[in-house]
């Protein structure tokens, strides 16, 4: 066996091993957002992340990735690679198509799972599946397009994004966003005068231990985005250890924040505060010193915040603050790249760039803000434009009645949570 056989091996694994973690995180949604909505929906949210998981590794791998990965066409989108088949340009390591497609496949899916959050307890099923073929056969593969793949012209410009604060979670929260104002807040979210009243999420624990899922994932996400142990395994450890100051400093913010703010530390804000750190640093992870990880996730966190009360003000229903973590939190963390980005971190991958506090000057800030803008113009407005189109063959929106009782019975046929002594009549074996 060769060293390059070796080595190659030795990425395989460890890309595998990372799209599985990140894979994982869709559990870490699952429980997040069926804690934070009110337990007559806990159902739906299992039904959409499934959705996303099925639906969107298929999309995907038939047409998602060609576009994203295949051949490039003037550095907006790909044309080649369909089903995995023919010219991918792509692959610059030892790994295989199919080893990159799975992971890259990881990715799509936690796109798609960000929109779902933001429009929890109120949105047609059949119209969701109809966006998740959109969201991850077109949406995010042409983004991605633009950034990662051989020729992507924001690439060509200079814009850097290690891991996806700006191509999936500012995508995503933007989308998020779009869709939460295309359909609507919740029946009785907001009062007449514009005032909210607050539905208290149904199980913050299982909230808490899905939180802790995504933060176990992220490890996954950021570091096995270096796609090979065996060419940055220095780098490895530095991209998690900032992962883990970002987080632990978002969360750390929030409690302190919340506790002067509100007078009590505010459980879901905590969660969601740990979780913008997270989004915060996916950009720059491998970019930046751990000081800055550390303020990178504070300022997020705090962020977050204000961005949960002006929606809320705004009349905007987002039961899961998708928006508030990953539009915003993915914006500040993709601008900030441009800013701490040190030179010695970005030549390590062949980078010949810097931020602007370590005398990189205005072009990798400019890049990285004119990238920020029209990404997340371009999830918001296709969402807006898919969601009138799908609106045009089925309802986006279930009926105030399944609403009312809750989309598990409604619109599923049946509840999160059974008592022991509740039978189901089942037919005999001769339909009787």
């Amino acid at each position: 066996m060769t060293i390059d056989q070796l080595a190659g091996g030795l990425d395989t694994i460890w890309v595998v091993l990372s799209a599985a973690m990140i894979l994982l995180m869709e559990g870490g949604f699952a429980l997040l957002e069926a804690g934070f909505v009110r337990q007559k929906n806990a159902v739906s949210i299992i039904m959409k992340v499934f959705v996303d998981i099925t639906f969107g590794a298929l999309v995907f791998f038939l047409f998602g990735f060609a576009l994203m990965y295949g051949k490039d066409a003037g550095g907006f989108i790909g044309t080649s690679g369909f089903m995995l088949d023919g010219d991918l340009a792509h692959i610059q390591y030892l790994i295989s198509h199919e080893t990159y497609w799975l992971f890259q496949c990881a990715f799509v899916i936690a796109v798609i799972s960000i929109v779902s959050g933001a429009v929890a307890e109120r949105f047609n099923f059949k119209a969701y599946i109809l966006y998740t073929i959109a969201m991850t056969g077109i949406i995010y593969p042409v983004a991605g397009h633009w950034v990662w793949a051989v020729g992507g012209w924001l690439g060509k410009l200079g814009m850097i994004d290690f891991a996806g604060s700006a191509v999936i979670h500012a995508l995503g929260g933007f989308s998020a966003l779009a869709a939460a104002m295309f359909i609507g807040p919740r029946i009785g979210k907001f009062n007449q005068d514009g005032s909210a009243n607050i539905v208290p999420p149904s199980n913050l624990p299982l909230a808490s231990v899905g939180a802790f899922i995504l933060w176990f994932g992220w490890f996954g996400f950021n570091s096995g985005s270096t796609l090979s142990a065996a060419n940055f395994y220095e780098a490895i450890g530095h991209i998690a250890v900032t992962t883990m100051l970002a987080a632990a400093s978002g969360g750390a913010a929030c409690i302190l924040f919340t506790m002067l703010r509100y007078r009590k530390s505010d459980p879901p804000m905590v969660i969601n505060g740990a979780l913008a750190g997270l989004v915060g640093i996916t950009a720059g992870c491998a970019y930046v010193s751990d000081g800055a990880a550390m303020l990178i996730g504070a300022v997020c966190g705090i962020a977050m915040v204000f961005a949960t009360e002006m929606l809320e003000r705004r009349g905007v229903d987002d039961p899961v603050g998708a928006f508030a973590v990953h539009g915003i939190s993915g914006s500040l963390g993709t601008l900030a790249v441009g800013l701490f980005a040190m030179p010695e971190l970005t030549k390590g991958f062949g980078l010949e760039t810097a931020g602007l506090l370590y005398g990189g000057g205005w072009q990798l800030l400019g890049a990285q803000a004119l990238g920020l803008v029209l990404i997340s113009a371009w999830g918001f407005g296709l969402t807006w434009l898919v969601l009138k189109a799908i609106q045009a063959v089925v309802p986006v929106r279930v009926t105030s009645d399944e609403e009312l009782v809750g989309l598990d019975v409604g619109v599923h046929g049946v509840p999160a949570y059974s008592q022991e002594h509740d039978f189901i009549a089942l037919p005999t074996m001769d339909g009787k």
